[in-house]
């Protein structure tokens, strides 16, 4: 069967198949020709008024959980988010008439590793590039995005965002009381007696815990140290009563010195704009050919609920392979 005979077969059953999904259920399914190149394209949201306006102010979003793996769900591959911020970083550094970046931030953050990895990539970008950027947080900016904050030159949160959760945590598990019962034991072949340590086959001992701790404790430094860098206002001695892990709201988070004003978008443009010194600008978003995005609030939060108190799913430390360090708000853990 010649080679274009082949491809339109694969379309029609393409077709059928989507047509036949389509009748299952209240959803609906497109099919778009998309271009065989996917690197980032860019649209613009929103410009001044006015003719030949060259200067752009590029939004950049963190959404939802930080980690350095692929995301993915039904019927879709997702990105890296590392990755992919780098990946608009690079591309914003390298368009001279991109004068000032928004961080938008919905995330409630994620691994320490990924959110450090981040942090250092945009001290980096600002470091070389010389533009300034704005951290603008939506419905939460916590743990890890608050870390992440911290290197943009201001903090602009809506009254309504929660935000803050300064801190580290492991979250275990032991199912060793539940295996005794049903006549289970757990019998590690092990190089050393710290090798299994946070295994949730087995409870965890006093070695272990203070072992675990001390990690915990160096990673809660290196937070306090990326608070402290980024906002000159506060002092160890003021941190650190704020730096207990609770979460505040927008308010409470200008009162307590943790950010530098309330707003919402347009009010982050025009801070934007002044950081560049810039009169007229267009603003711009980067995304995939097939993900476009038609002005500000597009794709903020996609598959996060993070102010939700029931959630039916598993919490993300019970889903992962193994235990994590992480710089994350965890309502539904507690």
């Amino acid at each position: 069967m010649p080679a274009i005979r082949k491809r339109h077969l694969g379309l029609l059953l393409s077709i059928c198949l989507s047509l036949s999904l389509a009748g299952c259920g209240s959803g609906a399914y497109v099919i778009e020709p998309i271009p065989s190149r996917q690197g980032l394209s860019e649209t613009q949201v929103k410009a001044d008024p006015g003719w030949f306006i060259s200067d752009k102010v590029a939004i950049i979003d963190v959404d939802g959980i930080i980690m350095n793996e692929q995301q993915s769900g039904l019927f879709r591959v997702g990105e890296n988010p590392v990755s992919l911020f780098a990946e608009k970083l690079d591309k914003a550094k390298t368009d001279k008439h991109v004068k000032a970046v928004i961080l938008r931030l919905n995330t409630p953050g994620g691994t320490v590793a990924a959110s450090d990895i981040m942090y250092h990539y945009l001290l980096e970008f600002k470091q070389e590039t010389q533009k300034p950027v704005l951290a603008y947080m939506m419905d939460v900016a916590a743990s890890g995005g608050y870390y992440l904050a911290c290197a943009c030159d201001g903090i602009m949160a809506q009254p309504s965002t929660v935000t803050g959760s300064i801190g580290t945590i492991l979250q275990t598990v032991s199912f060793e009381g539940t295996m005794q019962k049903i006549g289970v034991k757990a019998d590690a072949i092990k190089s050393g007696k710290m090798k299994d340590m946070g295994s949730p086959l087995h409870d965890l001992q006093t070695e272990e815990r203070q072992l675990l701790q001390n990690i915990i404790n160096q990673y809660y430094e290196n937070f306090l140290a990326v608070v402290l860098a980024g906002r000159k206002n506060l002092d160890r001695e003021k941190l650190l009563p704020l730096a207990d892990g609770r979460v505040y709201t927008g308010g409470q988070a200008l009162e307590a010195g943790l950010i530098d004003r309330l707003g919402y978008p347009t009010d982050a443009i025009a801070w934007a704009k002044q950081m560049a010194h810039l009169g007229k600008a267009k603003i711009v978003t980067y995304h995939r050919p097939y993900g476009y995005k038609p002005n500000f609030y597009a794709s903020a939060g996609e598959n996060l609920n993070p102010q939700s108190l029931i959630n039916i799913e598993l919490p993300r430390w019970l889903r992962c392979e193994g235990a994590q360090f992480l710089y994350l708000w965890q309502p539904e853990t507690n």
